[in-house]
């Protein structure tokens, strides 16, 4: 489906549970210059709708049309916040959970009290550029207040790790940078237990 925000048209791919009315929705979106193809993207769709969930993967408007960059941060959270809207009123009543990886996760992270989410789901959140760790950013992860986040990244990634105080839980994928070559089952069972408990708040 295509949704029109302020920043231009976004597609948007909807898989649901078979017939029965889903438990949740998770909203997920691909990093700076991805795609929703990703490997992990889709190890936590195929574990939320294995869990009775809707999920939503965004193309963003910058990628529909056909930039890489995201461009300034306020039009691209406030086109996210519109994507939502929109959806809520197609899978309603159910807890909302959104996320994605890396530029995806920063936007998920940035708009979560906004939208009202239950819990945010980061893959590969890059916590600074690579060999830049004084310009953090932190805050963003810091954003969502008490909603949860759960943060997956690679070992080896040149984006950084965030602390583990940071987030509800930090998991850390041995051997992977920010790309993921492999892991996807410890992926999928790192964030599982999560999508559980926020499909029940």
């Amino acid at each position: 489906m295509r949704i029109d925000t302020s920043g231009g048209p976004a597609d948007v791919e909807i898989d649901r549970p078979g017939k029965a009315r889903p438990k949740f929705l998770l909203v997920l979106t691909h990093g700076s210059g991805g795609g929703n193809d990703a490997k992990d993207i889709l190890a936590v769709r195929d574990s939320a709708v294995a869990l009775g969930g809707a999920v939503a993967l965004v193309v963003q408007p910058y990628r529909v049309a056909g930039r890489r960059a995201p461009g300034k941060a306020e039009i691209q959270d406030a086109a996210w916040v519109e994507i939502i809207a929109a959806l809520r009123k197609k899978v309603r009543g159910v807890p909302l959970i959104q996320g994605g990886r890396s530029n995806g996760a920063r936007v998920a992270c940035r708009t979560a009290r906004q939208v009202g989410a239950k819990g945010i789901v980061a893959l590969s959140f890059p916590l600074h550029p690579p060999g830049k760790p004084e310009k953090s950013r932190r805050e963003e992860l810091l954003a969502p207040g008490d909603i949860e986040v759960v943060v997956v990244n690679g070992a080896r990634d040149p984006f950084g790790i965030p602390e583990a105080t940071d987030a509800a839980e930090v998991h850390v994928i041995p051997g992977q940078a920010h790309s993921y070559r492999s892991g996807f089952d410890e992926i999928a069972a790192a964030v599982t237990p999560w999508l559980k408990r926020w499909a029940e708040l």
